[in-house]
């Protein structure tokens, strides 16, 4: 078991599917959304939580003032759990629960729509680098101009190429075997996105 750490479920017990995922410890959960509430990056965010395991990132993320949350998980086991884990938040926090799709996360983000102003991508330590770098590049066109991208993977790993999906890395921090970088759309793409949208539209964070 795993529990929500602050906000409006804080204290909800989230179950941890028993094999095949590797859920993020409470320490780096605890500093992750630290720094992302100091950045104004969880209020009103439309969350994607990628290979979410039992969801906790994403639902952390509602529990904490996101707007949305979609969990993509292939495996039904775990996603079952999500599902479970998700329920229990909503009614913790008195929370819409968040969507969750049984899917691989490459074939999911060939079809969604977006935009994301958040995303956690923590896939398992063997997905070799071209597959993650795939995810990127097919994640790139359906975020917000001002996304943030949280990628964790197992510190020994080749960091993730943020340039092929034209993303630009801001921040890395390592937690024992553990490394999370984190990343925004970069100044051209950010700058095309707010071209294409109405001049009245408002810009956040």
């Amino acid at each position: 078991m795993t529990r929500i750490i602050a906000g409006s479920a804080r204290g909800a017990r989230l179950e941890v599917p028993g094999s095949g995922t590797r859920p993020t410890s409470d320490r780096v959960r605890e500093s992750l959304f630290g720094a992302l509430e100091s950045l104004s990056a969880i209020e009103g965010a439309r969350v994607l939580d990628l290979y979410a395991g039992s969801g906790a990132l994403g639902l952390e993320a509602l529990s904490r003032g996101a707007a949305s949350a979609e969990f993509v998980e292939r495996a039904r086991q775990a996603a079952a759990i999500v599902r479970r884990n998700a329920a229990v938040v909503a009614k913790a926090g008195g929370l819409t629960p968040g969507r969750v799709h049984e899917s691989t996360a490459h074939a999911f983000l060939q079809r969604a729509t977006g935009p994301f102003d958040l995303v956690f991508t923590d896939p398992p330590y063997d997905l070799d680098d071209t597959a993650m770098t795939a995810d990127l590049v097919a994640l790139a066109p359906l975020l917000s101009a001002d996304a943030v991208v949280v990628v964790e993977r197992a510190r020994r790993s080749t960091p993730p190429d943020f340039g092929a999906a034209n993303l630009e890395q801001f921040r890395e921090k390592s937690y024992g075997d553990t490394t999370v970088w984190w990343a925004e759309p970069a100044p051209a793409a950010k700058d095309s996105e707010r071209l294409d949208q109405p001049a009245t539209e408002s810009q956040s964070r």
